[in-house]
């Protein structure tokens, strides 16, 4: 090898320039611009009267229609989980009569829009005047309520709400109980372990830990699914803002104050649903995609070896 091959630089010596990238200095300038050009209209207009948004930001009105926006979410949220898990359960039965409920249900409420849900359940009792309990056709009846007493405007949100999360959270479910391995359920059988067992400790747990982002989404949807409420009269956040600039005809404040509650509330969900993937993508690092299989494989390795 000569002398001149030796002192050549390799490939690996050489640093990289980064070559300026102008469409990039023009976008970001602009964008840079239309930024403050949209603050300065925020600041400087005396339309958007910042003195009447800081004096209704914590008035008792806005903050009573801020807990009623929360208690809608979490209720929403819990009961549509709980109809969906069922749901997903029923969609992956043997049974085809359970198949074809849980289709059904899930093709109905993805289809109809809450809205449209909401109107209707506060309406039933155009349909049905009573709801009641009893012996089907014509037999006594056991327990019978009036349908307006029982369908208030809460109950027909929360109605419209729920159903709407579980026909979505049904499905995310079966996906991600289809995506637990099926080796740990074989596993779980072969230790003893009855078929709601194994759902309950085995393949629900993890199925929930795969579906827990997508969740997260769903709840800061649901958040903003609420403000359809007003349409019923529920003072929610944006209802309780619409009766306090009817009053005082002051639109745009009111809104910019619903607007900042909304912004607060879903960045702290953001926050939180960060938090919580952050968690468990640490807990999958640290115990490893395998944990419950290893277990498995190491009780029925013993029981293998008890029965030698």
């Amino acid at each position: 090898m000569s002398e001149e091959s030796k002192h050549r630089p390799s490939i690996h010596d050489l640093n990289p320039i980064a070559v300026p990238r102008v469409g990039h200095w023009i976008g970001g300038a602009v964008l840079v611009i239309f930024a403050i050009i949209f603050l300065q209209v925020l600041i400087t207009n005396k339309n958007m009267q910042w003195g009447v948004v800081a004096e209704y930001m914590f008035s008792p009105t806005i903050l009573s229609g801020l807990g009623m926006t929360l208690l809608l979410t979490a209720l929403s949220m819990v009961l549509g989980l709980a109809i969906g898990v069922v749901l997903a359960i029923m969609r992956l039965s043997g049974s085809r009569v359970f198949q074809a409920v849980s289709w059904g249900w899930i093709w109905f409420f993805r289809g109809v829009p809450p809205l449209v849900q909401m109107i209707f359940w506060y309406n039933l009792a155009l349909l049905l005047p009573d709801i009641s309990i009893g012996i089907p056709f014509d037999g006594p009846k056991l327990f019978s309520w009036n349908t307006n007493t029982l369908i208030t405007p809460f109950s027909a949100a929360i109605m419209g709400l729920a159903f709407t999360e579980s026909a979505y959270a049904a499905e995310m479910i079966r996906a991600g109980i289809q995506a637990v391995n099926n080796g740990q359920t074989e596993a779980a059988a072969t230790l003893g372990m009855t078929r709601g067992q194994t759902l309950r400790r085995i393949v629900l747990p993890q199925a929930l830990r795969i579906v827990i982002p997508p969740i997260g989404n769903d709840t800061i949807s649901m958040l903003k699914f609420t403000s359809l409420v007003s349409v019923l009269a529920l003072p929610d956040l944006l209802y309780s803002a619409q009766m306090v600039y009817a009053r005082t005809y002051q639109t745009v404040p009111l809104l910019i104050v619903a607007t900042i509650w909304y912004l607060v509330l879903t960045t702290v969900l953001t926050v939180v649903e960060h938090a919580v993937e952050h968690r468990l993508k640490s807990e999958q690092h640290r115990t490893g995609p395998g944990k419950f299989r290893g277990i498995f494989s190491f009780r029925l390795f013993a029981r293998q070896q008890e029965a030698l």
